[in-house]
């Protein structure tokens, strides 16, 4: 089930715009993912998990890396960075992938503050929902955000993500248990259609998308 599954690259290409590439965390990016981790914690901190026990260490870079790679072989996670015009812009993951009867996965992802608005995100995160389907063969993908974070529920918005409900005190951020929505795309609400397509289509580009999953 998992042989072949990582590591993985998907490129979404857009008339007009530098293309956005899913790919791999590799080692030699240390320096400019910490710097733009470092530069973009205000930023992030209202809206990324956290641990409810204190934790007084983090992994080290390399430790992250090879614990990404490890979890993606195994079939758990699909760890990719955002880069465009040769420069990390933030973070995509495809995680808690379940196989058998439920082929499912979630999608987790932000983007650097000077990036914001520029229609980065969505098309990253229609090539990770194109991967999830059209690639690894999932039936189901979820985003879960909260009530607060506007401009994540414009993202899965603007891709006609099924709003789900409200999970109460779904994920620890901040301190505290917080409320999230769920939203959903299956296979059959895309048909034969790719979510990258249906999203140039509507930005009225000509769509393009490539995924190279690695050796098999």
């Amino acid at each position: 089930m998992t042989d072949g599954l990582w590591p993985a690259t998907v490129t979404a290409r857009r008339d007009g715009g530098a293309p956005v590439i899913l790919r791999a965390l590799r080692g030699k990016d240390r320096r400019e993912w910490e710097a733009l981790r470092a530069k973009n914690i205000g930023w992030l901190h209202p809206w990324e998990a956290t641990s409810p026990e204190p934790v007084t260490t983090g992994l080290a870079f390399r430790q992250l890396v090879r614990q990404f790679d490890r979890e993606a072989g195994e079939g758990r996670l699909q760890p990719f960075v955002i880069e465009t015009e040769g420069r990390l812009v933030g973070q995509m993951h495809l995680f808690g992938i379940a196989w058998g009867s439920l082929r499912s996965a979630c999608a987790g992802y932000w983007v650097a503050e000077s990036v914001a608005g520029q229609g980065i995100m969505p098309i990253a995160l229609a090539a990770a929902c194109d991967h999830a389907f059209l690639g690894l063969g999932l039936h189901r993908v979820e985003v879960n955000i909260r009530p607060e974070n506007i401009a994540s529920l414009r993202v899965v918005e603007k891709l006609g993500f099924r709003d789900e409900g409200l999970r109460l005190r779904y994920l620890h951020i901040a301190g505290e248990w917080r409320d999230h929505r769920s939203f959903a795309l299956t296979s059959e609400d895309l048909g034969r259609s790719s979510l990258v397509e249906l999203w140039n289509r509507s930005q009225g580009t000509s769509p393009q998308r490539h995924t190279d999953a690695g050796p098999h």
